[in-house]
């Protein structure tokens, strides 16, 4: 998992309520075991039936931050949704809500997800900022103009992206404690 650091970034709108995880990555791509090569096929659907759909659009390429409409990642549990979104570039999604499941598996695998007011981000969807910038540390979204917009965020998810880590990579960080408190509480935990 890669450190998680404040970016600014051009952004892609996609406005469209729903977006389930079979729309991020059709399931006719999910024939490999490996956890790469999905980048390529993110909204391959949506794309090949809009040639406006944004990922379709120059002024959007290399965009890092995703602006999407509510609930998205709904659908299937498949974690393949977040590697393809991740290996297409994207960083982080802002959205108003997103599926429990999604926001799950995008949190451990290192996608950051921000939820925003309906108000901001429909706002954005009809006008979307050219680029924002988002600073995890402070918990904040600023625009160029400078709005800001903070955010909520589960404190140990938020240590595990700035410190680079995933669940595991937590626990060893702290095996000398935990060892340490098995050695003086072995005693009283039988």
């Amino acid at each position: 998992m890669k450190k998680f650091n404040t970016f600014t970034s051009k952004v892609m709108p996609i406005p469209i309520k729903d977006i389930d995880t079979d729309m991020i990555i059709p399931a006719q791509y999910l024939t490999s075991i490996e956890r790469e090569g999905y980048g390529q096929y993110l909204f391959a659907r949506l794309k090949s039936m809009d040639s406006n759909f944004p990922s379709n659009q120059a002024r959007y390429l290399g965009s890092e931050i995703m602006l999407a409409d509510s609930n998205f990642g709904c659908g299937s549990s498949r974690e393949h949704a977040v590697w393809a979104l991740q290996q297409a570039g994207f960083k982080a999604i802002i959205a108003p809500s997103f599926s429990d499941i999604f926001f799950n598996n995008g949190t451990k695998n290192g996608l950051l997800l921000v939820s925003l007011p309906e108000l901001v981000i429909q706002k954005w969807l009809i006008n979307t900022p050219e680029q924002l910038t988002i600073a995890l540390d402070n918990q904040i979204v600023m625009t160029l103009s400078g709005e800001s917009y903070s955010f909520d965020y589960d404190s140990f998810r938020k240590h595990c992206l700035l410190e680079s880590q995933n669940d595991l990579d937590y626990l060893l960080a702290h095996k000398m404690e935990i060892a340490h408190h098995e050695k003086t509480h072995r005693n009283t935990c039988r």
